[in-house]
């Protein structure tokens, strides 16, 4: 990899001096994926890793981040879930370790937990999903964006990337704003440069790392997927509302949409109620990421996957994908003179 390549430097600068890393790639945070390994591996190649709390207790991730530190020099960040219930205790432990950058995701943050990570020194990154968000969460002094489109692997919401993109880009300037969604190569990161973000969000294509804690089934299964794989979970009924989480087509998406069938069926047959049906449809998942990621049961856990996921052909190590990131991007911008 060479970053002395003055295009690049110049299109991501804001980016590169945000995160205080070489390249303006973050590592998305994965739950179970993204763990102190994988984090400091995307760090030290020259990308800014971001660990993934989830539902990490504060002790355990007092304990991530602790190994984090031992096995890199280099800046990272943490994730944190609005939604946690000892959210407060988890911004007092990144704020112990003086973690200089928290992406706050899954909800809207309060004011309240970003004044607090603030007080600790910490930067704040927030989701925008919509340019009103974005506008609000530069109000409620957010240090920079992540706008993530419905591309993406796990969680997603109903819009593209590109076309969120191109409706919060040109209206927010002032602070930094990080694309991710459906990216794999470099030409992608430069085409969002252009446009006016500040790096890239990727957390596909570092699945396969050798860095990854991931099985090696779920790494099996993601050198096998395309695009097309990729799905986003259904909702069969409004009155039973699923958050759309995109992974790779296994059975286990099947037995969802049969355990969706069945409930309503039960609901309308005045066997349950509506919110213990919602309940159950809402279980359905627990622990099943962990089933695939770490036990490595493709057929019954969830392999939440991005669109991006045909990108990733091998194993590699983060370097090499780092390397072939930006060479990718410079060659790129080489081939417009």
């Amino acid at each position: 990899m060479s970053i002395k390549h003055n295009a690049l430097n110049t299109l991501w600068e804001k980016g590169r001096n945000f995160l205080g890393s070489e390249v303006a790639i973050l590592g998305g945070a994965m739950t179970w994926v993204s763990n102190a390994n994988l984090v400091a591996s995307i760090s030290n190649a020259g990308g800014f890793g971001v660990l993934a709390c989830g539902a990490m207790t504060p002790d355990i991730l007092d304990a991530e981040i602790a190994k984090t530190k031992t096995l890199t020099s280099k800046p990272f960040g943490v994730n944190l879930i609005t939604l946690h219930p000892m959210l407060d205790d988890l911004i007092d432990i990144v704020g112990k370790h003086k973690i200089g950058i928290v992406v706050l995701a899954g909800g809207l943050p309060t004011t309240q937990s970003i004044t607090r990570l603030k007080d600790h020194g910490c930067k704040v990154v927030g989701f925008a999903p919509a340019l009103i968000i974005a506008k609000k969460l530069q109000r409620s002094n957010v240090d920079a964006l992540i706008i993530e489109g419905a591309e993406a692997g796990g969680h997603i919401g109903p819009v593209s990337t590109s076309v969120l993109a191109q409706e919060i880009l040109p209206h927010i300037r002032d602070i930094p704003v990080f694309v991710a969604g459906g990216i794999g190569r470099g030409e992608a990161i430069v085409s969002y440069l252009h446009m006016g973000a500040a790096g890239c969000q990727l957390g596909t294509r570092f699945v396969c790392a050798h860095e990854s804690p991931a099985h090696a089934n779920f790494k099996k299964a993601f050198i096998r997927g395309n695009a097309r794989d990729a799905v986003a979970s259904v909702q069969l009924d409004p009155r039973f509302p699923v958050i759309p989480v995109r992974a790779l087509h296994n059975d286990a998406s099947k037995r969802f949409m049969e355990c969706q069938a069945e409930i309503v069926g039960r609901f309308e047959r005045g066997e349950v109620e509506l919110k213990d049906g919602q309940l159950e449809i809402e279980h359905f998942w627990a622990g099943a990421l962990r089933r695939a990621v770490i036990d490595g049961d493709v057929e019954n856990g969830s392999i939440m996957a991005g669109q991006s996921v045909g990108m990733v052909t091998k194993e590699q190590s983060t370097q090499e994908i780092i390397d072939e990131l930006v060479d990718q991007a410079i060659a790129y911008l080489d081939g417009q003179k």
